[in-house]
This record gives structure tokens, C-alpha cells and sequence, in this order.
């Protein structure tokens, strides 16, 4: 740990106005959105007795992020950031109006209410990848891990807060009320998006295709061994976590004996849990590798379960929900941070839309999952059940270990020029195929093919559909590195694209081949359809 990295304190970040201005700004939003949630599912409550339609209203909540995903977070890399993120907050705040509006006249009918709650949940989903996806823009990149974890800070202090407030304006005023207040949250944030004067990214290409960039975003995660390690502990970790969320509502009222209120202070708990973790985290990772970190966050968020499954107590299950939030942020903020390093910025929407599909996918597919089974095994038994299996899940971090990131640059390295032709081709033309050609002493052949093995990931993963490596039964000493991408705009795109850390790599791999001129790269272009 270097004396810069020591000196870095949580709540440095805070110190860059523009951070600090689209944090508050997201707080608030935030509130907004947990007030909105409180009034909808009471709105519904006094519109029908129908159970049904009482719970679709968290459905059309949740589902458009499954839904829309993954489209979201390809077009939060193809189009300016900046002005996606304003036409979300408009389109949000529009829907807010519209609902407002509609109930503080007496027309919001059951299946009006569900339309206007989908459309604000399409519009998170659109808007989290994206959202995401600047931090790094807005911070120096030592001091992205606070960023991130004053993000979710402030998330889980706007759940504990948010519902508490909406439901007091709530039965002070009405829905209405809470409708409008959420709609004026996000004023608050298209104003400091819109005063954002963002560095506007520059390319000599057009932006690709909306279905091609899906494709090469769950190509990249498929590819990079690093992020599908990270998903596959996010999978673990909300698999067995999400038991806590799902139940925690009966084992107030059953287990502990407490009403809604006595439900709104264990929330708060859990909160200021979450806060106070945020400066636990921090040492943590000044002390241990990520790994660690999770790891150990990850046992105590298991045996905080165990714990609320046996007690009856009020007081020791405050301490517990306490220790399980200070848990819970620090694997979530452990989560995010390592998708976003890994991840360069013309494909970092894309990766998170895809982590956020795992995480919040996950919960809501275990959640059903763990309600079934407090059916057969009762709640407190479910809660054990799951911080055991938390605890057994722990040796995922043996086989999938967290990267460690520090002196990992995916800045574009802008040292692969475009190749050179002797005409142009079009740029649907394709498929294309590379050819290197390597000239290695066969007493290094062992270690060329090794450094071969790691470049492999970089050409599948910013595009190549085919790769090998072959060897001249003529010419023993000469090899040749053979790829195929899709067409020509998108080896073009992999040249752009190519980061420092990659080309790191291909230099490695280039250091085995001997003689006075550099490897030769050939390219072919299909003249045969199909």
C-alpha cells in the first residue's frame, strides 16, 4: 500500500463538487423512489382486496430491470451519458407528474396504477447501468472503492429513511403527496446532470448497433475470466443473503413480537449498520486483499442469519441486523468495485447491466425461492438454513478469487493503428480473418504459447469469434496466431479499443519472436457469403 493509497479517508471523495453534487442529488432520489414504493403498494391496497394485484406491484417494480437490462447498459455505451441520464430523469419525472396527478383526482385504477409504477421501474432500469458507469468519470481512480461505497451508503440510508417518511406523508396527506414529492427527487437530479459539463468521448467510428452491442458486451463478461469470478461469487453471496430481505418482515412481526414500527426501527438498524461500515470497509482494505474482504464480510452476513433464526430477544437482534448491514455493504461495494475496474469505458454500462441482472435477478428468483421453503421449514429455520449454506458457500472464494486491480490501466493504449489495405473494405464486410505470424526458438516455445494462452482472452474478449495458434509442420520455428471477428467496423472497433493492460499482454507474447522485423499481421476479408 503505497503513502497516496494510506491517505485516502472514506469520505474523501465527497471533496469533488461534481461527486458530491450527484450523490446528494442521488440521495434524494432515492428517498423518493422508497416513498413512492410505500404509497404504491398502499395505493393498491385501497383500490382492490385483490392479493394478485397487491403483490404485482412489486413485480412491475422489479421486472423491467430483468426485462431491460442488458439492452439499457448497451446503450448507456453507445450514446452520450450525460444526456441519457437526463432523458431518463425526464421520463421519470413525467410518469411521477402522471401519477400524481391522476390520484389526486380519483382516476388511478388498479391496472393504471401497475402501468405507471412499470414505467418508473423501466426507467431505474435504464438508468442504474449508466449511473453506474460515470463514477469513474467523476473521481480519481484511487478513490473509486469510497465512491462506490458512499453510493451504497447512501442507497441503504434512503431505504431505511425513505419508507419511514412516505408512510408519515402517507397518512398525513395521502398517496397523491408522496407521488409528487417523488417526482420533485428528481428535479434534483436532472439539474445537476444537466450542469455536468462532461468530457465528451471521442471516436473516428459510428456507434455500433444496438443488438451488436449486447453481443459484445456478454461477450466480454463470458470471455474475461476475472468478471465471470465476480458473478459467479455475486450468484453465492444473493443466492443465501436474499433469505434476510424476503422474511425479514415475518420474523419481526412473529418471531420478535414488533409492529410496523418496531419493522421501520430494524430497517433503520440495518442502515446505520450499512453507514457505519462504509469506514470498516476502508481499513478493511488498507489491511486485506478483496478476497479477504469478501470472504470474511461474507461469513458474517452467514452467521448474522444463523443468529436471527435462534433469537428472540429485540436487543440482540438489533445487533445482529447492525452487523449483517455493515456486512452487506461491504460485499455489495466489494462487488461493484471490482466489476467497474475490470471493466474499460466502452463497455462498462454493459458489464454492469450484467452484474446487476445476476444480483438483482438472483433476489428476486431466491426470494420466491426462500419463501417457499419458510412455508414447509418455518421462518426461523429458513434463516439458518440460509446463513449455513452462506458459510458453505465460502469455499467459492478458494476457486473463484477476486482479481486484484491496483495496477490494472484500460485506458486505450492508442498504439495499434488501423491496418493497412490496399482497398477499402465496406464495413459489413466480413467475416475477417487475422493472421500473426511468429518466428519462436523452440527452447521458448513452452513459455510463447503460455503468454499465447493469456492473449487469447484479450482477442475472444473484445471480439474474436474463432482463435488458435498453429504450427508450420515445414518450418517448425514458425507459428501462426489466427483469429476471426465479425466484420470489418468491428476489428476496426478492436483496434480502438485496445487498452494498456492488453497491450502489456501482446507485448509479452511478441517478446518470444526472434528476428530483425516485428511479427506479420496479415488481414482477409470473406468474398463468400455463408
Amino acid at each position: 500500500m503505497t503513502d497516496g493509497e494510506e491517505s485516502i479517508t472514506v469520505w474523501q471523495p465527497l471533496r469533488e463538487p461534481v461527486f458530491r453534487a450527484m450523490w446528494t442529488a442521488a440521495l434524494v432520489s432515492n428517498v423518493g423512489t422508497w416513498m413512492q414504493n410505500v404509497g404504491a403498494a398502499w395505493l393498491m391496497t385501497s383500490l382492490t382486496t385483490s392479493a394478485l394485484l397487491v403483490a404485482l406491484v412489486q413485480t412491475a417494480t422489479t421486472l423491467p430491470v430483468v426485462l431491460v437490462s442488458l439492452p439499457a447498459g448497451a446503450i448507456g455505451d453507445i450514446v452520450n451519458r450525460r444526456w441519457l441520464l437526463i432523458v431518463v430523469q425526464a421520463w421519470m419525472l413525467v410518469t411521477a407528474v402522471i401519477l400524481s396527478g391522476l390520484t389526486a383526482v380519483g382516476a388511478t385504477t388498479p391496472w393504471v396504477l401497475l402501468l405507471l409504477t412499470f414505467s418508473l421501474g423501466v426507467g431505474t432500469a435504464f438508468l442504474n447501468p449508466t449511473w453506474q458507469a460515470v463514477q469513474p468519470e467523476l473521481v480519481p481512480r484511487k478513490e473509486l472503492p469510497a465512491a462506490i461505497s458512499l453510493g451504497a451508503v447512501g442507497f441503504n440510508v434512503a431505504r431505511a429513511v425513505g419508507p419511514a417518511v412516505g408512510g408519515l406523508i402517507l397518512a398525513a396527506t395521502g398517496a397523491a403527496t408522496v407521488f409528487f414529492l417523488n417526482a420533485v427527487s428528481f428535479v434534483a437530479v436532472l439539474v445537476v446532470v444537466y450542469r455536468w459539463d462532461r468530457e465528451p468521448r471521442i471516436s473516428e467510428l459510428p456507434p455500433e448497433r444496438l443488438s451488436e452491442s449486447i453481443h459484445r458486451g456478454v461477450r466480454f463478461v463470458r470471455n474475461d475470466p476475472d468478471l465471470r469470478s465476480v458473478l459467479i461469487r455475486t450468484v453465492i453471496f444473493i443466492t443465501f443473503a436474499s433469505a434476510v430481505w424476503a422474511l425479514l418482515p415475518l420474523l419481526v412481526r412473529n418471531q420478535l413480537g414488533l409492529g410496523a414500527g418496531g419493522y421501520g426501527i430494524v430497517l433503520g438498524v440495518t442502515g446505520l449498520g450499512s453507514a457505519a461500515g462504509i469506514t470498516v470497509l476502508e481499513r478493511a482494505r488498507q489491511r486485506f486483499t478483496t478476497n479477504q474482504v469478501v470472504i470474511g464480510a461474507s461469513a458474517l452476513f452467514g452467521l448474522t442469519l444463523v443468529v436471527l433464526g435462534l433469537v428472540h430477544t429485540v436487543a440482540v437482534a438489533l445487533v445482529a441486523v447492525a452487523l449483517g448491514g455493515l456486512a452487506w455493504i461491504s460485499v455489495l461495494s466489494s462487488l461493484n468495485t471490482a466489476v467497474q475496474t475490470l471493466s474499460p469505458e466502452w463497455v462498462r454500462a454493459r458489464t454492469l447491466s450484467v452484474f446487476m441482472l445476476c444480483f438483482l435477478g438472483g433476489m428476486a428468483v431466491s426470494s420466491l425461492g426462500w419463501g417457499v421453503v419458510a412455508d414447509h421449514l418455518g421462518t426461523p429455520m429458513t434463516f439458518v438454513v440460509a446463513g449455513l449454506g452462506l458459510l458453505v458457500g465460502l469455499v467459492g472464494g478458494l476457486r473463484w478469487r477476486f482479481p486484484e486491480t491496483d495496477d490494472l490501466d484500460l485506458r486505450p493504449s492508442q498504439e495499434w493503428s488501423n491496418p493497412q489495405t490496399e482497398f477499402e473494405p465496406t464495413p459489413d464486410a466480413g467475416p475477417i480473418l487475422v493472421s500473426v505470424e511468429y518466428r519462436i526458438d523452440p527452447t521458448t516455445a513452452a513459455d510463447f504459447l503460455d503468454a499465447m494462452r493469456e492473449l487469447e482472452g484479450v482477442r475472444r474478449r473484445n471480439g474474436a469469434r474463432y482463435w488458435n495458434v498453429f504450427r508450420d509442420t515445414e518450418t517448425p520455428d514458425r507459428y501462426f496466431e489466427v483469429y476471426v471477428t465479425g466484420t470489418w467496423m468491428a476489428h476496426l472497433r478492436e483496434h480502438e479499443r485496445v487498452s494498456v493492460a492488453d497491450r502489456e499482454i501482446q507485448k509479452r507474447a511478441t517478446s518470444f519472436h526472434v528476428g530483425n522485423e516485428p511479427p506479420e499481421v496479415t488481414h482477409f476479408v470473406s468474398e463468400i457469403d455463408g
